[in-house]
């Protein structure tokens, strides 16, 4: 059956009424050969884009009044070698940052560690500390950009050193707007970048969850990661519904805090995988938006719109690079970056063709960044909102992962010891007014018990065993293997970098004063100990240049590092 949304007879008509009243860019909204097209297309019984529960879109205008922000990825070597990147990808159009981390620095480890060596600056750039954060965006004016960050396990003090680094600019901190990772569930579930076990970096977030509804109410302090699910080997599907139970958790979360849904649930934000099937991913998008509003709204009790709204960043599939006849790659990010934009993506982050060899290179790059701009500039795809609506395929293909979520949440909840069902939202808004968290218990005892990653896994091998046979298709892999094509030049990142940053975090240790640094980390401690919000200790000890592997391994060894349970 195809979803229709409301039948109210007069949904066309409040369509354009909230479409008239919102501000549309100053743009050519025609054809190539000038042909005059609508705003959006429908009948006076289909949903419009703007309505509940935002399958097509969140906003009546769709990219008429906004078009998505050009958000690449990009971080390697140091800090100013990765600020001459931000500042190129700026000045050639992007519209936005988002910063890659080295695997030290995801790990909450000084690039002067012994599990350190020969990692710094080789898959993002390396961030000690503070000082780091200011040059990594010198000359970039932190209250005027917005910033996503990649990083979860020691996020919190990653975004504490960046309002420093923003503090020491004069910044003022109540307009800062960006996006930080955060999510660590999918860690367990997928990429394995944690610190602590659940409960001390559920602490964290809820911490940061607080202090940012308080004091930066723009930023965002959870993106709500599908993309290293996916990349993991996930089905669509699954992608879909992990990433959306992982929500409902942060959400729980919240509102154990005492938190309003209505406060805090604006800042959580989405960051999703664009695979290869068009139209499976166009249709994912658009389940995604409908699910979540419709949780937010009967189960959580969320009032405003933007608290319902899904808001999401997408990165095209890295996953489906290949390093054979790597110029394929581009045709594969240009197809996969357009069922983003169809599907109604906020924010987008296109993959350069040798990624799958290596940190891109600036000609890489560059390709990359203009693959979104010919989809913005030339295709079209911006003048009507939601285009694909009404398609019967579309239609149909979003039911159906939908549904296929639905079937995945109720087992999340069983998981968890709940009787109750997807459908049964009163029953599940109850559940949460009592404080019994149900998804979270699922997802928790999923972790434990090892069944994400068996699903994942049950996936990954179901794909790989039909490439092999053949009934799926990769070009230049299993199929049309002759090529002219020549090996590429890649960007290599010299072992002089991690010699320089060590010799620099050396530095920086001796012309600081240590007992200060020890005091405001035992503070930090102190307050961990405590129900009290750690963020503003965190800060200081980021103020006097506390580095991020003595802030993480002072919580290491207050409260233990996780290890995951061995399984056969």
């Amino acid at each position: 059956m195809v979803s229709t949304g409301s039948t109210d007879d007069g949904a066309r008509s409040r369509w354009q009424d909230r479409y008239d009243r919102s501000r549309v860019r100053d743009a050519d909204f025609t054809t190539v050969s000038g042909m005059e097209v609508q705003p959006a297309y429908g009948t006076e019984t289909s949903e419009w884009p703007g309505e509940f529960p935002f399958t097509r879109g969140l906003y009546p205008t769709g990219y008429r009044g906004r078009t998505w922000t050009i958000r690449q990825f990009a971080g390697f070597g140091n800090a100013q070698q990765t600020n001459e990147r931000y500042r190129m990808i700026l000045g050639r159009g992007g519209g936005g940052l988002s910063v890659a981390f080295d695997m030290p620095t995801l790990m909450g480890r000084d690039s002067d560690d012994p599990k350190s060596l020969g990692e710094v600056g080789h898959c993002g750039v390396a961030i000690d500390s503070a000082a780091d954060m200011e040059v990594l965006f010198d000359s970039i004016p932190l209250e005027d950009v917005t910033t996503s960050m990649t990083i979860s396990g020691p996020a919190v003090p990653v975004f504490c050193m960046y309002l420093v680094a923003a503090e020491r600019q004069g910044a003022d901190l109540s307009k800062l707007n960006g996006t930080l990772q955060t999510d660590i569930f999918k860690e367990y579930i997928a990429q394995k970048e944690w610190l602590f076990g659940p409960e001390p970096h559920l602490r964290l977030i809820g911490d940061l969850m607080e202090y940012c509804a308080e004091e930066i109410p723009a930023y965002k302090p959870l993106s709500v990661s599908g993309y290293h699910i996916r990349e993991a080997g996930s089905t669509a599907a699954q992608e879909l519904a992990f990433t959306l139970a992982d929500g409902f958790g942060y959400v729980e979360l919240g509102l154990t805090r005492g938190l309003d849904v209505d406060v805090f649930g604006p800042g959580l934000s989405f960051f999703f995988d664009a695979h290869v099937d068009f139209f499976e991913e166009i249709a994912k998008f658009r389940a995604a938006r409908r699910i979540w509003a419709r949780w937010m709204r009967d189960v959580y009790g969320a009032k405003t719109e933007k608290a319902q709204w899904l808001r999401f960043h997408t990165q095209t599939a890295g996953v489906s690079l290949t390093a054979q006849q790597p110029y394929n790659n581009v045709v594969r990010t240009g197809i996969e970056a357009l069922s983003a934009v169809l599907g109604g993506t906020n924010s987008l982050h296109t993959n350069a063709l040798d990624e799958t060899l290596a940190l891109p290179s600036e000609q890489a790059a560059e390709i990359a960044l203009r693959t979104q701009q010919v989809i913005m500039e030339e295709t079209g795809v911006v003048n009507v909102a939601d285009p694909l609506g009404g398609s019967w395929y579309v239609e149909a293909l979003t039911d159906q992962i939908e549904a296929e979520a639905n079937a995945i949440f109720d087992r999340i909840l069983a998981m968890g010891g709940s009787d109750l069902t997807h459908a049964d939202s009163q029953g599940l808004a109850t559940a949460t007014r009592n404080g019994e968290n149900p998804v979270t218990k699922g997802l928790l005892r999923g972790i434990e018990d090892g069944w994400f990653m068996s699903e994942i896994a049950e996936a990954a091998f179901q794909y790989q065993t039909a490439l092999e046979k053949g009934d799926k298709k990769i070009v230049g892999v299993n199929v049309h293997t002759d090529s002219i094509t020549h090996d590429l030049e890649i960007l290599r990142v010299s072992h002089e970098v991690e010699v320089d940053q060590v010799r620099e975090l050396s530095e920086r240790r001796t012309s600081r004063d240590d007992a200060v640094v020890k005091a405001a980390i035992q503070r930090m401690v102190e307050v961990g100990r405590t129900d009290g919000n750690m963020i503003e200790s965190m800060l200081e000890a980021c103020r006097v240049e506390a580095t991020l592997g003595e802030i993480c391994d002072a919580l290491r060894a207050e409260w233990g590092e996780y290890r995951e349970p061995a399984r056969f």
